[in-house]
């Protein structure tokens, strides 16, 4: 048996040697010498946001507040994302119930924030904002009485990541549930609860002696968690800053020292060299004996100076002393290569971002119509996905399935009545939404684009009307309108006369 397991060892340590040579493998994953000093982090996203996620939220929080790219970035990301809204179009069938319940979705959007601040399409915005910068945020419903006084009893609170602490672990004596990452789950992994903190760490109450940690557990049902799924089994989002957080803040330090660099260069200074340190400096003229620093006849004043500075006036040539001598500064110059390094990093900025270079710096100088356009696109295939895959599905629909639910009970809605809600509930939750508009630099010719699709049967009008962040029906309803007017002033919408011949109307007579 020795003789065996020798021979066979012999032949599995042969075959790991053979497996672990450097010459063999995927080339990422040897240790050449090139490669020797990169060992990735092999833990899990969860693990890792345990670890640093604070830290990484904090740093982020701090960059969108004091850096100008951070800033910009942000403001790019959810005017691209949300705009001045994503609005829900009904697909119930009934007219005029159509009508009423876009109606009162119109007067509820103004009393759906709980903080009376904005409207809810502010709140996309700002659900929009707090997933960039810190990953993640957590919208509550929050049921009012009848007597409140709202047109649908029902607000919305916006809860950002710090509330609800990553630190929190532990598993509940009473259940068994596991709590992560301040989230409890049952046995099979489904979502129960969230335990928020009643005081988000840092806020000013906290210097009242308000800082005592107390938790209220919010069932899972009453919250929306927000953040976008980077890997299988994620439990906390990632801020977007991520990538770009490192090389924006040394660039950012970079870029203020060579700023300050510019300063001292441009102030001309000059330093006197002097044989001993007791030596006097030049007095300028109208001074007294010690350039004004207060000396008796010619003793030195009683505080002994070792530095002093000697104004320089422009076109003043001043007389030293023998023995002293003038030496300017002449901080290195960084030469032509600043704005070319300047743009590279800018471009890895954007890139870590999410958002083109031109809308994070304001430049559009790098680029033609052509490449600017194709950035665009896919630029937009980007806020597309992730409006419709993220904010729609986790903000927008479970809000509108609350809406329309509370409504139908509290009898906000004519015509809707509890009982016509559970007939119709499936239609009733059937909403399109509508992302804001995608403006291009020359809409001319994406006009042209889509009426020849159009006419060629290859796109639907109401689908060219949504892609512009409209409702079809509602254009037409407001189209028939206008062309009524029109025919009772015996006007033309297209610039003609009466007497002119009307594609429209002739047609509609010949029929």
């Amino acid at each position: 048996m020795g003789l065996l397991s020798r021979m066979f060892g012999g032949a599995k340590r042969g075959a790991a040697r053979a497996f672990f040579a450097p010459g063999l493998g995927y080339e990422g994953a040897r240790f050449s010498r090139r490669l020797r000093s990169w060992l990735p982090e092999r833990a899990s996203i969860n693990a890792l946001q345990a670890q640093g996620g604070e830290l990484l939220r904090a740093r982020a929080r701090q960059l969108v507040r004091d850096n100008a790219l951070a800033a910009s970035a942000i403001d790019t990301w959810v005017g691209s994302v949300v705009g001045d809204g994503i609005t829900p179009s009904p697909t119930i069938d009934d007219k005029a119930l159509k009508t009423a319940i876009k109606e009162a979705w119109l007067r509820w959007t103004d009393e759906a924030d709980a903080d009376g601040l904005t409207d809810f399409y502010g709140l996309q915005a700002l659900v929009a904002r707090s997933m960039f910068t810190g990953g993640e945020c957590f919208v509550r419903f929050r049921p009012r009485r009848i007597e409140d006084g709202f047109s649908v009893p029902l607000q919305l609170r916006v809860y950002e990541a710090e509330q609800l602490p990553l630190s929190f672990n532990v598993q509940r004596s009473d259940t068994g549930n596991e709590i992560r990452h301040g989230i409890e789950f049952d046995r099979i992994g489904r979502r129960l609860a969230y335990h928020f903190l009643k005081v988000r760490p840092g806020d000013g109450a906290y210097a009242y002696g308000l800082e005592n940690g107390d938790r209220v557990r919010v069932a899972a049902s009453e919250v929306m968690h927000i953040y976008r799924p980077l890997e299988a089994g994620q439990i906390r989002g990632q801020t977007q800053l991520a990538a770009a957080m490192v090389r924006m803040h040394l660039l950012d330090s970079y870029d203020d020292a060579e700023l300050d660099r510019k300063r001292v260069a441009a102030m001309f200074a000059g330093f006197i060299k002097k044989n001993a340190i007791g030596d006097p400096l030049p007095v300028p003229a109208g001074s007294d004996a010690f350039g004004g620093f207060g000396g008796v006849g010619d003793q030195p004043p009683s505080v002994e100076i070792e530095q002093t500075v000697a104004d320089m006036e422009p076109g003043t040539m001043n007389v030293l002393n023998p023995g002293e001598e003038i030496t300017f500064s002449n901080p290195a110059d960084v030469g032509g290569s600043y704005e070319a390094f300047m743009y590279r990093n800018l471009l890895a900025i954007a890139a870590g971002c999410g958002v083109p270079y031109a809308a994070m710096t304001g430049d559009p100088s790098k680029g033609n119509f052509s490449s600017q356009r194709s950035i665009e696109l896919e630029y937009k295939r980007r806020v597309s996905q992730f409006q419709h895959q993220t904010l729609v599905f986790q903000l927008c629909r479970p809000v509108w399935a609350r809406w329309i639910a509370t409504a139908a009970l509290a009898g906000s809605i004519p015509g809707l009545t509890p009982a016509t809600f559970a007939r119709n509930r499936a239609a009733l939750a059937t909403v399109k939404w509508q992302p804001p508009k995608w403006d291009w630099v020359d809409p001319l010719k994406d006009l042209k684009a889509d009426e020849l699709a159009i006419k060629m049967g290859i796109l639907p009008r109401s689908d060219a009307i949504e892609a512009r962040g409209g409702d079809a029906e509602e254009v037409d309803a407001r189209r028939k309108e206008d062309q009524d007017r029109a025919n009772s002033l015996e006007l033309r919408l297209d610039g003609g006369t009466v007497d002119d011949p009307n594609p429209v109307t002739d047609a509609a007579d010949a029929a």
